[in-house]
C-alpha cells in the first residue's frame, strides 16, 4: 500500500513539473514574440559607445529615399522610420548638445516645430556624436557633452517639443544619411524622398535668422512643388561629425594632458589677497581643499575638466590647497595624481584663520569652498562645500565673460 501510494504521489509531483515547465515554456515564446523596441526598452536604453572602423559616409541626393533607422529617444522609447508614416513631411535634423552653432540655431528649430505643429509635418532631431570621440577641449561653449544622458539634460533645459535621438554608440543609422555637420537638416516628402537637404538658414548668429530654408523647403514640399536645384542642396555649416573612429587624436591630446608638467607654490595670505583682487580679463575660479578632505579629493577632477573645457575662453581654474607647509610634497603628489597642470598654490601659513579673513566673511571655515571671481573681484558665484559639477559649468558658460555662441 505504501509503495502504490509512492508511486501515485512520484507520479503527480512529474505531472506538476511537467505543467510548471510548459507554461515558462509558453511565457519565454511569448517574451520571444515581444523582443523589439518595446521589449527592449523595459530593460532600459544604456548607451555604449566604441570606437569602430571607419565606415563609408553615404550623400544622400535628391529624390533618395529616406534611410531607415530604428533609435532610442530620450523620451524612453525606441522610434523608427515608419513611426512618422502618417506625417506629409518629415524634417530629419542631425545635431548634438555642444556644437555652438547647434545651440544657435536651437530656437530656430524649436520655434518651427511650434509653427507646423498643425499643419502635419513631422519632425526628427539625431544626435550621431561620439562621446568617445570629444575632448574636453571641445566643450568651451557648452555646459554639457554628447552623451545620452546630457542629451536627456539639454533636451529639459531647452523644453524640446521634438524627439530627440541618439546615435552616438556605432553610428548605425547616420552613415546611411550622411550628414556633414551640426546642425544638417534633412527634409523628405510623404513618399519619403529627399526634397532638401542642408542648412536651417544662412545667418548662424542667434536672433539674425529665422529658419528661412527649413521653413521654405518644408512649404515647397507641402504644396508638391519640387525645389530648384540651386537651392535643394546647400551647405551645412557648423561643428564636424564625431565619428567614432576619429579618436586618435582625443587618445593623443588625453595623453599629452598627462605628460604636463604639474608644480606647486606657495602662496602668503597677502599673495592670495592679490589673486582674490583678479587684476586680469578672465574669469578667475578659485578651489580651497586639502588633501585630508574627503570631498576636495573627490570632486577635484572636476575642476581640471572645467579648466580644459574653459582653458581657450577667457577662464582660469587655479588650486589653492590648505595643507600646512610642511605638507607640500603631499599635495603636489595628488595633483599629479589628478593632471592639474594648471597654477596650484600652497598657503605659506599654518594660520587657518589669517586665510579665512583674507577670502571673507562669507566662509565658515569649511572645506571645500570654490569662487567664481570677476575682473576686478567681484564673486561672481560662491560655492560653500562640494560643487554640483553641471551647475558650475552653467554659470561659467553663461556668464557675459564666456558664453554659447562665437
Amino acid at each position: 500500500m505504501k509503495s502504490k501510494l509512492k508511486i501515485i504521489l512520484i507520479a503527480e509531483i512529474m505531472l506538476l513539473m511537467v505543467f510548471l515547465l510548459s507554461r515558462c515554456t509558453e511565457k519565454s515564446e511569448k517574451n520571444a514574440d515581444a523582443i523589439g523596441p518595446e521589449a527592449t526598452l523595459e530593460a532600459g536604453f544604456v548607451a555604449n559607445p566604441i570606437a569602430v572602423a571607419e565606415q563609408p559616409i553615404a550623400k544622400l541626393a535628391i529624390g533618395d529615399a529616406a534611410p531607415e533607422f530604428n533609435l532610442p529617444g530620450i523620451d524612453g522609447k525606441f522610434h523608427q522610420l515608419s513611426d512618422y508614416s502618417e506625417a506629409d513631411v518629415l524634417v530629419v535634423n542631425f545635431t548634438c548638445n555642444h556644437c555652438p552653432t547647434a545651440q544657435a540655431y536651437e530656437d530656430r528649430f524649436i520655434q518651427t516645430v511650434e509653427d507646423y505643429k498643425d499643419k502635419n509635418v513631422a519632425f526628427v532631431a539625431i544626435s550621431s556624436n561620439s562621446p568617445i570621440a570629444i575632448l574636453p577641449e571641445e566643450l568651451g561653449y557648452t555646459d554639457l557633452s554628447d552623451t545620452y544622458e546630457e542629451m536627456k539634460i539639454r533636451a529639459a533645459d531647452k523644453s524640446y517639443n521634438f524627439p530627440y535621438l541618439y546615435d552616438g554608440d556605432k553610428h548605425e543609422f547616420s552613415l546611411a544619411y550622411g550628414p556633414t555637420a551640426t546642425p544638417h537638416v534633412f527634409v523628405f516628402d510623404k513618399a519619403r524622398k529627399l526634397t532638401y537637404s542642408g542648412r536651417i538658414d544662412a545667418s548662424e548668429k542667434p536672433g539674425t535668422g529665422n529658419a528661412e530654408d527649413l521653413r521654405n523647403a518644408i512649404a515647397m514640399t507641402l504644396d508638391g512643388k519640387p525645389l530648384p536645384s540651386e537651392i535643394a542642396q546647400t551647405p551645412a555649416f557648423g561643428c564636424s561629425m564625431k565619428w567614432a573612429w576619429k579618436n586618435e587624436y582625443t587618445i593623443k591630446t588625453n595623453k599629452a594632458w598627462q605628460e604636463k608638467e604639474v608644480t606647486i607654490e606657495k602662496l602668503s595670505p597677502n599673495g592670495l589677497a592679490d589673486l582674490l583682487k583678479n587684476n586680469t580679463d578672465e574669469l578667475l575660479l578659485v578651489n580651497f581643499w586639502a588633501t585630508w578632505c574627503g570631498p576636495c579629493i573627490v570632486e577635484y577632477p572636476e575642476f581640471v575638466t572645467l579648466q580644459r573645457m574653459f582653458g581657450e575662453r577667457d577662464f582660469q581654474f587655479v588650486s589653492v590647497s590648505m595643507d600646512t607647509p610642511d605638507n607640500a610634497e603631499k599635495a603636489l603628489k595628488f595633483l599629479k595624481g589628478k593632471a592639474s597642470a594648471l597654477p596650484n598654490y600652497i598657503m605659506d601659513t599654518e594660520d587657518k584663520y589669517e586665510v579665512i579673513k583674507v577670502v571673507g566673511e562669507n566662509w565658515d571655515g569649511s572645506l571645500p569652498i570654490t569662487l567664481l571671481v570677476e575682473p576686478g573681484g567681484k564673486v561672481a558665484y560662491f560655492v560653500p562645500g562640494t560643487i554640483d559639477a553641471l551647475a558650475l559649468k552653467k554659470e561659467i558658460v553663461d556668464h557675459p565673460m564666456i558664453g554659447r555662441y562665437f
